[in-house]
């Protein structure tokens, strides 16, 4: 039962557009009434009705380590006593950037926002105060936060609402906002060529996660990241999902691929509201004070977000070790989902990486946003609701990547299996 999330959610429609403050959440996608969630620890959500989820969300994934971890819940704790926010600089924050490029390759500087979104729209202005251009380059189905530049085909956000064209980007926005199809390579070239000596950058998330979890395809990063170098491109890695997720390094590290510029959210906080974008010296230079490309933000850096967000880098920087458990995790967990959707005997594709994995009911691959369109995507409605009446919080979109945490039992994935045997028979 979920009286009192159907009672809170109409109490909140009457305060709150949509009554959520962030719009996958009002289950618009897949239906019916979205769950308020009371509180969560370790691999499980409770909900307002007092009811158990194990989540495969963990916040989008910055709990990695399980929800209310208690080191970062207890460096919290002990931080918030000397004041939640100063406006002025800590010796906190020196270590945080410290801590992160001693686990990143290729960040000299790292400057400290306080959401992803932030961070990719700061990298972007960076990218054409330093070289001068205008244009951009994205991809369709990847999502770089709300910015009006990365409105343009932005995947799971827009796709969950059949979102085209959003209201208040204006023209010269658009038209600066080149799109490729992921995995492209020659478009890319296209587009560049079509373009010369104008594009400022090319932006991408190196693993997909804003239309379910999709991999690069071989030798597509590298080749994009061989025409940055041939044209003066600024390369940007958004590593709002996978850094710090896929490895202690990120994707960078996972994949071999070095960016230019690189942005982070979500694990970087442990939690909190918080993002960075870092990268070469050459370039971050450029950002003020140093230089003439302004960024600023009073909570930036703020230092209960730092404590949270160093305490949990730390963690998974002194042992790695859960980067091998949390993989093993995902793919028990999809060698048991393959069997099921098997024994089912209908299509379906299953995307893995890392600790992120997805379910499409499809019979072709889902290597770009057409190929995750084209899937039954009603069907993934009726399994999201047969998972959710069974315990199972899954994202509430098929444009989503799951997100495995490391609380996560091998109890609770033989649960989601069994689970996801029922589910398939009731739809």
């Amino acid at each position: 039962m979920i009286e009192k999330s159907k009672q809170l959610f109409e109490r909140a429609q009457q305060s709150i557009p949509g009554g959520v403050n962030s719009p996958v959440r009002a289950f618009k996608s897949v239906g019916g009434t979205p769950i308020f969630i009371d509180k969560a620890k370790g691999a499980y959500l409770y909900d307002a009705d007092g009811n158990r989820y194990i989540d495969y969300i963990a916040s989008w994934g910055p709990m990695i380590l399980g929800h209310a971890y208690e080191p970062v819940v207890k460096a919290i704790q002990e931080r918030a006593v000397y004041s939640t926010s100063y406006g002025a600089p800590t010796e906190l924050e020196i270590e945080m950037a410290e801590l992160i490029i001693s686990m990143v390759p290729n960040v000299d500087l790292v400057r400290m926002v306080s959401s992803g979104t932030e961070a990719c729209m700061s990298a972007l202005r960076l990218a054409r105060g330093y070289t001068g251009r205008n244009k951009v380059i994205k991809f369709e189905g990847h999502y770089h936060g709300h910015a009006d530049s990365f409105l343009v085909k932005a995947g799971s956000g827009l796709a969950t609402f059949n979102i085209q064209q959003v209201p208040g980007i204006t023209a010269g926005v658009a038209n600066d906002t080149l799109v490729a199809a992921y995995n492209n390579l020659e478009q890319v070239k296209q587009l560049v060529a079509e373009n010369k000596g104008e594009v400022a950058c090319i932006i991408l998330e190196p693993v997909a996660g804003n239309m379910g979890c999709i991999l690069p395809e071989p030798g597509f990063l590298e080749g994009v990241r061989q025409l940055c170098d041939e044209e003066g491109i600024v390369f940007i890695l958004d590593e709002v999902m996978t850094g710090f997720r896929l490895a202690p390094g990120g994707a960078q590290e996972k994949l071999g691929i070095k960016a230019d510029l690189v942005t982070y959210g979500k694990v970087i906080g442990g939690g909190m509201p918080v993002g960075a974008f870092g990268g070469k010296k050459e370039i971050m230079q450029h950002i003020a004070p140093l230089g003439n490309v302004y960024q600023a933000g009073t909570l930036s850096g703020n230092p209960i977000a730092m404590i949270a967000g160093y305490t949990t880098l730390n963690t998974l920087k002194e042992n790695r070790g859960i980067y091998k458990e949390l993989e093993e995790k995902t793919i028990y967990l999809k060698q048991g989902l393959q069997q099921v959707l098997q024994d089912w005997g209908q299509p379906f594709v299953i995307n893995q990486f890392g600790s992120m994995i997805s379910i499409h009911f499809s019979d072709h691959p889902i290597i770009d946003f057409t190929t995750a369109a084209a899937a039954n995507n009603s069907r993934f409605n009726k399994f999201f609701h047969a998972m959710l009446d069974r315990g199972i919080y899954l994202p509430p979109s098929a444009f989503e990547s799951w997100f495995l945490n490391n609380a996560l039992s091998y109890q609770d994935l033989d649960e989601t299996v069994k689970a996801a045997k029922e589910s398939l028979a009731a739809i």
